[in-house]
């Protein structure tokens, strides 16, 4: 269940109209939503003075932009690093989701960017939900859930099936891949693809909730680039999809150039694809 939201905001707009899509779902409209706005330490207190009233622009044009209920939003204006102040309030509040932009880098120049999504990307243990600049947020109609056996990927159906359950008319897309190591890439969109054991046992739990609308596709090939091909044929509006929790805590304040720099799905599809990306932990 989502009861806290904190929407990290960076004057474009775009991590606000993905909550006001978000609250068409009833499965989102009973969350308080802390919006959140930081402003880097600089050289003068006059330019600092002149940041944070920018800041207080941003953030109160943020809130006026919302679909939520004044009561519920709590309004944020912080100094410091991005990076960790987004970390620091999302466990302070015990945030069940964050909502950030992203530029959509890779990895190496992430580092070299200094990025703020991919640091808290690899450090939160908070589902997050990254939109990115080039993307055109869209109402929610049409869900793809990227499954695996992991934890993550059990949850990651659970929101998925949650969502589209309460949301009339939605689409539910049921995706497993399998790496087959060769490079070609195999798709089924019959529906044989009901048959995949995986498949089959998501299927069979979103028909419990009375799900009724949905598409299932099994393939194989690199699971990264075939997720993303698969969400752009079919026109997603969301994917979700696990990402385990990427470093043990106590690593979670050193630097590692191995895990930013790795091949994981996650990562890969956090740069690539063409729709808004729900990374659940």
């Amino acid at each position: 269940m989502i009861n806290k939201v904190l929407v990290a905001i960076a004057g474009r707009g775009l991590c606000e109209q993905m909550l006001n899509m978000l609250m068409d779902i009833p499965y989102f409209q009973q969350a308080s939503v802390t919006v959140l706005h930081v402003v880097q330490p600089q050289a003068s207190a006059e330019a600092m003075s002149a940041k944070l009233e920018e800041g207080g622009k941003f953030l109160a044009e943020a809130v006026k932009s919302l679909k939520v209920a004044p009561e519920k939003i709590n309004s944020r204006l912080k100094q410091g690093d991005p990076k960790d102040i987004v970390c620091q309030v999302a466990d302070e509040e015990e945030s069940d989701l964050i909502i950030m932009g992203s530029r959509g880098l890779g990895k190496l120049q992430a580092i070299l960017e200094n990025s703020v999504s991919q640091y808290v990307f690899q450090l939160t243990s908070h589902p997050m939900l990254l939109v990115k600049d080039d993307v055109y947020v869209k109402k929610i109609r049409r869900v793809m859930v990227a499954l695996d056996s992991s934890e993550e990927g059990k949850n990651s159906l659970n929101m998925g099936i949650s969502m589209v359950s309460q949301c009339p008319g939605a689409e539910l897309i049921l995706t497993h891949l399998t790496n087959n190591g060769s490079g070609k890439s195999s798709q089924d969109y019959t529906t044989d693809a009901e048959k995949d054991p995986v498949i089959a046992e998501a299927l069979a739990e979103a028909k419990k909730k009375g799900i009724t609308k949905y598409r299932c596709v099994s393939g194989s090939g690199k699971p990264g680039p075939e997720i993303c091909k698969i969400s752009q044929e079919l026109n997603v509006d969301l994917l979700i999809l696990g990402s385990p929790d990427r470093r043990p805590s106590v690593a979670k304040s050193l630097v590692d150039l191995d895990q930013l720099l790795g091949n994981s799905l996650s990562d890969y599809v956090r740069v690539y694809a063409n729709c808004p990306v729900l990374l659940v932990r």
